[in-house]
């Protein structure tokens, strides 16, 4: 017998952050979440003590989680799911063996994804997600047949084309010089994941000294998007750390386009193109620019609080803060931080962040995400407001490719989810 729904409260009535918790059944940090994301509205207590909330947003709120099964903590991750693909509680479920999300912590293949990212390389970190193995000194070179091919798709584009777009057509560029790339076995798979990731690197402009198309990818990166011609460790091993850590994140948006292509036997360079084409969107690969632009308005004003004000007067959302999968804080940021704060041309930047989250707390306690540490590392080292995108980007590569891998051994188009049909009933006369 199904679970009766309990009778709608009065829309007028408003609830204290306590009462909307206990209502929701989560922590009250996380209904701050919920309105950080536009799902709930709130309004300060009489008082100036405190925020209020429609009990009517809260309860059907409270509905919607129930539906979906997700309890509403928001920490969950997709790939815990029990079935091996298909809708569950009316929310897609996929199995996978790749990234769990867990107690404000995440992990690559049961492995601290923060230590993995503190202790090795991004190419070793990819190289874990692949295959499980850790293959110390992972390096990756990219064909000369291939780079050539893609750098003169992405020379042939308008000077304003955004990161997404190099990429894609870089992507679209290498898989017309590769006639094995239907071939989807794992070892070919593999060795496309290892070729594609430095020809996309490689295919980008250089930011005003030369390219370098030689050694970890960090560095090789770090020419494409700071005009800092002599990096110092430090600022390289911080890049290195932001690709390692970024590598994978569960069944994000654009790795679930991912799935979807590689599900119906699409080839790599196509399933990581249908990556490419979600991960342009504000809400995803493009939030650390906006949080970019953010930091370097609280840098030039020398406080938080205007800048703050006027994204609030405008009904914007603050970029850079809170994570519907962390209640707590983002490991990413917190781990990201930690190297930034090795890096003394850094502080400046570092000192506004903390502006941000603590102006920011005074009515919404949100930690910081990766995306405001990203901003910090991208204004500090010179790059541009849309480096961000493109480290994401590179990052998130590899980590689709892990899941079409991991896709592949599965049965083909069973991601195929049945459409909810809600418009008006056959027949109906023949349009005149």
């Amino acid at each position: 017998m199904r679970d009766q729904e309990p009778a709608p409260m009065d829309a007028e009535r408003r609830l204290s952050t306590k009462e909307a918790a206990e209502l929701l059944g989560v922590k009250p940090e996380t209904v701050y979440a919920y309105v950080s994301r536009g799902q709930l509205s709130s309004r300060r207590a009489s008082g100036g003590r405190g925020s209020t909330f429609d009990a009517g947003e809260v309860e059907a709120l409270a509905r919607r989680n129930r539906r979906d099964g997700s309890g509403g903590s928001g920490s969950g991750s997709a790939g815990s799911g029990s079935s091996g693909g298909g809708n569950s509680g009316g929310e897609l479920s996929v199995r996978t063996r790749l990234t769990l999300i867990e107690s404000d912590r995440y992990f690559f293949r049961g492995v601290d994804a923060v230590d993995l990212a503190t202790r090795h390389t991004y190419e070793e970190v990819a190289e874990w997600l692949w295959t499980g193995r850790m293959l110390p000194g992972s390096t990756f070179t990219a064909p000369a047949g291939f780079v050539s091919v893609a750098r003169r798709a992405v020379e042939a584009l308008p000077e304003h084309a955004a990161p997404a777009d190099l990429l894609r057509v870089a992507t679209v560029a290498a898989a017309t010089a590769d006639p094995l790339r239907f071939d989807l076995s794992e070892d070919a798979v593999l060795g496309t994941a290892r070729t594609l990731i430095p020809t996309l690197v490689a295919a980008l402009p250089p930011r005003g000294h030369d390219r370098r198309d030689e050694g970890p990818m960090a560095h090789r990166l770090w020419t494409r998007l700071s005009m800092r011609k002599d990096p110092d460790e430090a600022s390289l091993r911080a890049l290195d750390a932001a690709l390692a850590l970024l590598v994978d994140h569960d069944l994000a948006a654009s790795t679930l386009a991912v799935r979807v292509a590689a599900s119906a036997r699409a080839h790599p360079y196509a399933a990581v193109s249908a990556g490419l084409g979600v991960i342009e969107g504000p809400l995803h690969g493009a939030a650390s620019g906006l949080a970019h632009r953010l930091l370097q308005d609280v840098l030039e004003q020398g406080d938080a609080a205007p800048v703050i004000a006027d994204e609030l007067r405008a009904g914007r959302r603050v970029p850079g803060l809170g994570h519907r999968l962390y209640p707590g804080e983002d490991p990413r940021a917190r781990a990201l931080f930690a190297h930034l704060e090795r890096i003394p041309r850094a502080e400046p930047a570092l000192l506004a962040a903390r502006d941000i989250v603590e102006t920011t707390a005074r009515h919404v306690p949100l930690h910081a995400n990766v995306d405001l540490a990203l901003a910090v590392l991208t204004v500090s080292s010179g790059m541009a407001p849309t480096a961000g995108e493109t480290i994401f980007a590179v990052a998130r590569t590899a980590g689709w490719i892990a899941h079409a891998l991991e896709e592949y051994g599965e049965r083909p188009l069973r991601m195929r989810p049945s459409g909810l049909y809600a418009g008006p009933r056959p027949p109906q006369p023949l349009p005149e």
